[in-house]
């Protein structure tokens, strides 16, 4: 009962936070997450407790989300303290969080089974219908086109240029959406990943037709 409870107040606190959030870093984009992620917890024999509040605290520490992710960091550890966790799991969770992103591809791989399956979840959350819906919103937000033909995608990147770069929306899947799925980290995670990444592969050769007419 007593997890019971810290849950229902952690997704309370989330909830009023990111709820009119407007990247695609939403409350609706965690409550997803969250299921899928306590979805493959279960398959995987992960620790549901870890993984459910990991999965709801791991965008108030996103630099997409919040300005400063130290602080943002810090922020999540005084509430993790605030709801008695012993520190061993707040430790692991904070470890989760801090580094499940993709940052352009040079993250820190996560070790634990409990931040594998967050970290499925959230790719998860990145790929098919919804990813590509949230891909336009992020690139929206960040004043970026659909498509420009004239810049060459990135093979490589660091996190300061995969942030700030220019760069569109169509790319983003080619510098990160598309590489997704082979980077899943569990068994369930790469079963619920090939349709949805097949999903966006026949948008972007719609795509492309469309265009090219």
């Amino acid at each position: 009962m007593e997890q019971e409870n810290i849950i229902l107040h952690t997704e309370k606190m989330v909830r009023a936070q990111l709820l009119n959030e407007k990247s695609g870093h939403d409350w609706y984009h965690i409550e997803r997450v969250t299921k899928t992620a306590r979805k493959i917890a279960k398959e995987e024999s992960a620790n549901l407790f870890i993984v459910t509040i990991a999965a709801l605290l791991h965008d108030l520490a996103d630099d997409k989300v919040v300005e400063n992710e130290e602080q943002g960091l810090a922020t999540i550890q005084k509430w993790l303290e605030s709801q008695n966790i012993m520190k061993e799991d707040i430790q692991h969770i904070i470890t989760i969080i801090k580094h499940m992103s993709f940052k352009g591809g040079n993250g820190i791989p996560l070790t634990t089974i409990e931040g594998k399956v967050v970290q499925d979840a959230d790719r998860l959350d990145a790929i098919g219908a919804v990813g590509i819906a949230r891909c336009f919103v992020y690139s929206g937000q960040k004043g970026q086109l659909i498509y420009d033909p004239d810049i060459e995608v990135r093979e490589e990147m660091s996190k300061d240029q995969y942030r700030h770069e220019k760069s569109s929306a169509i790319h983003h899947f080619y510098e990160k959406l598309l590489k997704l799925k082979d980077l899943m980290n569990t068994e369930t995670g790469r079963k619920l990943a090939k349709e949805r990444h097949h999903f966006m592969h026949q948008f972007l050769e719609q795509f492309f037709e469309e265009i090219h007419e």
